[in-house]
């Protein structure tokens, strides 16, 4: 069974428009259902890179430290104002009926898709855009 953790709850006044979940997809598991899906990997991962790996490892997306260290990698901004582009653009078709979900990926679940799904939901609530986060894998082990 999918163990998930929502995210700091900023949602904005209104209804919900948009569910950003963060996975892990080296969990074999992703969301399902349509999405408009957003790859974190070619990001660094904190685990990965020695300096800093003991410090990271056990750590998640939602700790500060893990934020500024992935926000600082290269490839960061373009990723997430590409994501809420599209995202924008989806959500202001006209007639619109639906909740556009999006499902932000990286290996294990635990930090890049994690720091992004964050900023892309804070992002899309400064747009005036209900959100909120979900975090699928974040609680599940770490992989090799």
């Amino acid at each position: 069974m999918s163990q998930t953790r929502l995210g700091p709850r900023r949602l904005s006044p209104g209804l919900v428009q948009t569910v950003v979940v963060s996975y892990g997809d080296g969990h074999h598991d992703a969301p399902r259902g349509d999405a408009l899906r957003i790859d974190t990997r070619p990001l660094r991962n904190p685990p990965s890179d020695p300096v800093v790996r003991e410090r990271m490892l056990h750590a998640t997306g939602l700790d500060p430290h893990v934020q500024a260290y992935v926000r600082a990698t290269p490839g960061f901004e373009r990723i997430v104002q590409r994501g809420l582009d599209h995202a924008l653009a989806l959500l202001a078709l006209p007639g619109r009926r639906f909740r556009v979900d999006i499902h932000v990926t990286c290996g294990g679940g635990r930090h890049r898709s994690i720091v992004v799904a964050e900023e892309l939901a804070a992002r899309l609530q400064a747009a005036g855009i209900g959100a909120e986060t979900e975090h699928r894998h974040i609680d599940r082990p770490i992989l090799t």
